[in-house]
């Protein structure tokens, strides 16, 4: 399995999509679930983007995104839970109180965060990034500059992410132990590998500055990519299905 939000091939619908067709529904879909507190229906579209990350095969990885995910919106939920009273009195606080509405907003909090996140996710797994920023670039008409700085920022997620392991690694077999003691003691110990990874942050980051210059990146333009992305009636489709979950959480309360 490939690692932190990385192209995974395959064949499934969502693999053969146009790519801004999925752009376009993860952030349609994202927003719809932003747009309403029903919590059936966004059990619903939690249940719909579990769905999707089985049909392709993705459904351990998304998975394992949604651990990350929900430590996050528990956060969240938590702040919510304590600032936001509402509903009938369950505890009492000094500043407010708990209520039924509030563990209700809590909740929806959680089951929101989840549903949006997973159609983001699966984007970056069924298409590989060259495809992504060649299709903004053309048929969006986004500056190329802005798709190579965003896909640059995902290529480097990974990249970054193994170079903290590898530093960990090395800091363990030198006898640090990093499992041990509190969360203060942990924060203590991860301190010191920032700048390691700092350093070979920057050293990566002008390297890939300095091969773009000489590729001409400041030649490229809108019609330098040879590929083009045509639209197919299934895109059609699925776009006009996330058109449709938005509107329906406009218009009914």
């Amino acid at each position: 399995m490939n690692g932190f939000l990385e192209y995974v091939p395959g064949d499934s619908l969502l693999h053969r999509l146009n790519p801004v067709t999925k752009i376009v529904f993860a952030v349609l879909f994202a927003i719809t679930c932003f747009c309403t507190s029903n919590i059936f229906f966004l059990c619903g579209m939690l249940i719909c983007g579990i769905i999707m990350a089985a049909s392709c095969q993705m459904l351990r990885p998304v998975l394992g995104l949604m651990k990350a995910v929900l430590a996050f919106s528990v956060i969240l939920a938590v702040l919510l839970l304590l600032t936001s009273p509402s509903g009938d009195v369950l505890v009492e606080l000094p500043w407010g109180y708990i209520g039924t509405g509030s563990i209700m907003a809590a909740v929806t909090t959680i089951v929101r965060l989840e549903a949006a996140a997973i159609p983001l996710f699966l984007t970056f797994y069924v298409t590989k990034m060259t495809d992504l920023s060649n299709s903004v670039v053309k048929v969006l008409h986004v500056p190329y500059k802005y798709a190579f700085t965003f896909a640059s920022t995902v290529h480097f997620i990974p990249v970054f992410m193994n170079d903290m392991k590898s530093i960990m690694e090395a800091q363990t077999a030198r006898g640090v132990e990093f499992d041990q003691g509190g969360i203060v003691n942990k924060i203590r110990l991860m301190v010191p590998l920032c700048v390691p990874l700092l350093v070979s942050s920057v050293r990566k980051t002008n390297s890939a500055a300095i091969a773009a210059e000489v590729r001409g990146f400041n030649l490229r333009t809108r019609e330098s990519g040879y590929k083009q992305y045509p639209f197919s009636a299934v895109d059609l489709v699925v776009m006009l299905i996330a058109v449709a979950l938005l509107v329906a959480v406009i218009l009914v309360p």
